[in-house]
């Protein structure tokens, strides 16, 4: 199974979301991660989601998203030409003994320590989701307390969604 990241230009109205999540659950695929927000026209949201299937099941769901009422435009976002990144908020336990080794490798991974208290350090990272992965594995045997993940958000180079293809 390959792992696909697809942008969906929307209408920003109610129930959109709805209905791009519910073409998931009847088509019996799992949605990995998923994020919204605003495009530059506030008339538009942008839904980034990343999946795993083949090519098969990937261009099911491509058809059927662009079939949707208020969908603008579909587009799944080749690896070689997009920019990916994702935040994570991860929670560990402080003491002295680990101290240094979560700011090393903080210092390593481009991370930044955002709170500090006499028990727990909470590190935000920024970066593609391996490079969150990587950071997870880490911070494993120090003892993760929480960590909470943004889903990608994906850009392609040198042109955008909106435009038709």
């Amino acid at each position: 199974m390959k792992r696909f990241v697809i942008a969906v230009y929307v209408e920003n109205k109610y129930g959109v979301l709805a209905r791009v999540a519910g073409l998931f659950l009847r088509r019996g695929f799992n949605i990995d991660s998923l994020t919204v927000g605003e495009t530059e026209d506030p008339a538009y949201s942008r839904i980034t989601l990343t999946m795993a299937g083949d090519d098969y099941d990937k261009n099911q769901l491509l058809t059927q998203l662009k079939k949707l009422h208020n969908v603008r435009n579909v587009k799944s976002l080749e690896t070689e030409t997009m920019v990916e990144r994702e935040i994570m908020l991860i929670k560990l336990k402080n003491s002295p003994e680990n101290r240094s080794e979560v700011m090393a490798a903080s210092e390593i991974y481009r991370a930044k320590i955002i709170d500090y208290n006499p028990q727990t350090l909470v590190v935000e990272v920024t970066g593609e989701p391996s490079k969150l992965n990587a950071f997870i594995e880490v911070m494993k045997p120090i003892g993760i307390i929480e960590m909470c993940r943004t889903g990608a958000v994906a850009l392609e180079r040198n042109k955008t969604i909106a435009e038709k293809e």
